[in-house]
């Protein structure tokens, strides 16, 4: 029997509940297909921080690259930890180090769940360049509390990094309905933005079963709500990314049915897959939150394992309980009504 070795990082608020419902539904489906999932828990959180001084030990990298995937609830606790604290102490260090360049977003409505929009046939999948660019880190403040302060937050864009990503975009478009949608705002960003436009001609020469199309940010956002439809794969940067697939989001239900994977494409160290969801420390003690994102990017994990008819049988099972209005509203449900459901649909 197969056996993948999962690591488990419940996080804070929400993300204990949510992964320990994912997880339920993944070992479901794994003894359902002939397969093991043996998952490792890491207390690794905001409340760790508080008690260690450090969101994650120092071996924390090494520790997880021994595992086949990583599987994330949510992360942060503002009201205790500040957000740049938490998030470039876990999140960011294991995408980088990781080299999980490839953030992969589906964005489609479920059977039974009504989105904002009038259409609701749109099926876009956004690649977001995950490891440089805008979130780079690199910069400083100086002055610090003075009426000289400066900061300097630099983006970087390597030809590597920009290739990388739009080759790994235009591949997934191939194997969807070949239309590649690549987003910048070259008009006012003359140097990063029109260097990705660039590469991005030089690579459909390459890619001529694919169409490509160009589009500034503001322009892509607009298109997202009105004509959302005409949307494959949408790639773009690690900032616009982050905020097109909020939008993508939001068009597609809510964060409750928002998923994410964190994909090391050349396979050389672990995976990470996670809700697009944060903590929602209000609602943490409430038992309402919907752990369907966070099956969903289980179900990406599993197809990331090669487990692929496990992971269409979580994601029918996702659709089976939405179709019948469990987990569609938020709040409606509780945690564990929404879970029971998955596991019989299941």
């Amino acid at each position: 029997m197969t056996t993948h070795k999962i690591a488990l990082i419940p996080g804070d608020g929400i993300g204990r509940d949510m992964v320990s419902a994912a997880w339920s539904v993944l070992q479901k489906a794994a003894d359902a297909h002939g397969f093991d999932l043996k998952g490792t828990d890491f207390p690794w959180s905001c409340a760790f921080y508080k008690e260690t001084g450090a969101m994650m030990p120092a071996d924390g990298i090494e520790t997880l690259r021994g595992f086949d995937a990583i599987l994330l609830g949510a992360v942060g606790w503002p009201a205790e930890v500040p957000d740049s604290v938490s998030l470039h102490g876990l999140l960011l260090p294991i995408r980088k180090s990781f080299v999980q360049y490839a953030n992969i977003r589906p964005h489609r409505l479920l059977s039974g769940v009504e989105g904002p929009l009038k259409t609701t046939t749109f099926d876009i999948l956004c690649i977001r360049e995950n490891t440089e660019g805008e979130y780079s880190g690199a910069g400083g403040r100086i002055h610090q509390g003075s009426g000289d302060e400066v900061a300097v937050e630099t983006s970087i864009f390597t030809r590597k990094g920009v290739e990388r990503i739009l080759r790994f975009a235009f591949e997934q478009a191939r194997t969807r309905r070949k239309k590649l949608a690549s987003v910048t705002k070259s008009n006012a960003q003359k140097y990063s933005m029109v260097f990705w436009d660039d590469v991005t001609k030089q690579l459909s020469a390459e890619y001529p079963d694919v169409e490509v199309t160009s589009y500034h940010i503001d322009a892509m956002a607009a298109r997202m709500v009105m004509a959302p439809e005409t949307l494959d794969v949408v790639v773009a940067s690690n900032l616009f990314g982050d905020i097109l697939t909020d939008l993508g989001a939001a068009i597609q239900g809510g964060l409750g049915f928002a998923a994410s994977a964190n994909i090391n494409p050349e396979r050389n160290a672990p995976s990470m897959f996670e809700p697009v969801h944060g903590s929602a420390p209000d609602i943490a003690h409430l038992g309402i939150a919907n752990p369907i994102a966070t099956v969903w990017s289980g179900a990406m994990m599993l197809e990331h394992l090669g487990e692929k008819d496990a992971a269409a049988a979580v994601m029918k099972a996702i659709e089976r309980v939405t179709a019948s209005g469990i987990g569609t509203v938020p709040g409606k449900d509780k945690t564990d009504a929404i879970t029971a459901a998955l596991l019989a649909a299941l």
